[in-house]
């Protein structure tokens, strides 16, 4: 399998086969990685980070994943660059391109990583975009691989707004890899009908099923993986908060949710998650709606605090894996010697 020189921009680009290999690469890099095993195979190379959406998990995975790999690391913040207000995503995509072995774009239009990945002759990859968010989906399946042993035949369940970015490509994901995927949603928060349609041509060539629904019980019933993501995303305006909690209030997993699925089903989220007041938007959307909807009182929104501290909640292990899997993303896509 000889990926060098791809981007990563959606897994609507890569097959099966190259989504497993890089799957395997990622299981032998955190093995590599828990036994102290040097791995420096992009030695001199550097990568230049551009966030316009900050990040604690994307950005210390690609940073982390680089300097074992042996690379250096420039970080853009918002702030940090150019790009989109002075200078075109075009121009800043050459002139980068001509400094860095390797470039990662976090930000809000789909089309600015595309073109990032047009122009710069480099590998780029989307650490998150409106529509996709591909190397969350990597280390989502690792976990669900470690967790269960395969990935064919899995029943996965993602419950909340099932059109954004973890919504769309975890459907895409799940059907090109074999996985059952079942979105749990109110129908306006489903995904748009053009790409259910095409992941349900994509599933019937894995072996796998796209199933939408509103209920609840009905679409976490004999689920291996529960999954859900914060009901309003960086970026969103503030006003949101209000209809989305209308939405979504009804679709909170807490344990009633997961005693739903198997008995040996797992909870996953891609973090941050508001499972409590211990935070500034918690605290604040607690206090505003705590009254009106009793579910969200302390803070607790797309899933309850018992929930992410149970024995069942996987989350931090996802988390880890990020940085394997991004880390394997990097290595495969810059070089074909490892």
């Amino acid at each position: 399998m000889n990926l060098k020189g791809r981007s990563f921009v959606t897994l609507l680009d890569y097959t099966k086969e190259e989504i497993e290999f890089l799957l395997g690469l990622s299981e032998r890099l955190k093995n590599e990685k828990a036994s102290n095993t040097p791995h420096r195979f992009l030695e001199g190379k550097n990568v230049v980070l551009l966030f316009q959406k900050d990040s604690t998990r994307t950005r210390c995975a690609f940073e982390a994943g680089a300097y074992d790999l042996g690379m250096g690391v420039t970080y853009l913040g918002p702030s940090g660059s150019q790009m989109g207000k002075k200078e075109s995503i075009k121009d800043t995509a050459r002139v980068l391109g001509r400094m860095y072995d390797g470039i990662q774009f976090r930000g809000y239009r789909n089309s600015d990583v595309e073109q990032l990945a047009k122009y710069s002759g480099v590998p780029v990859w989307n650490g998150l975009t409106d529509l996709y968010h591909p190397t969350q989906i990597l280390a989502d399946f690792l976990t669900v691989k470690e967790n269960f042993g395969k990935l064919v035949g899995i029943n996965f369940t993602y419950i909340g707004d099932a059109r954004n970015n973890m919504g769309n490509s975890l459907m895409i994901g799940c059907a090109k890899l074999g996985i059952n995927f079942t979105a749990v949603a109110p129908k306006n928060l489903w995904p748009e009908q053009s790409l259910v349609d095409h992941c349900k041509n994509l599933a019937k060539d894995s072996g796998s099923s796209i199933t939408l629904t509103e209920d609840k019980m009905e679409g976490t019933k004999n689920a291996d993986v529960l999954y859900t993501d914060v009901w309003v995303s960086m970026g969103e305006p503030k006003e949101v908060w209000r209809s989305r909690i209308d939405e979504l209030n009804d679709y909170q997993v807490d344990l009633d949710l997961m005693k739903n699925a198997k008995q040996s089903a797992i909870f996953m989220h891609c973090l941050p998650a508001f499972h409590g007041d211990d935070t500034d938007i918690g605290a604040e959307v607690a206090k505003e709606f705590g009254d009106k909807y009793p579910r969200v009182k302390k803070g607790e929104m797309e899933v309850t605090d018992e929930v992410i501290e149970s024995p069942q909640s996987k989350v931090f292990d996802e988390a880890e894996n990020r940085m394997h899997t991004i880390k394997a993303v990097m290595l495969a896509t810059m070089s074909d010697s490892y």
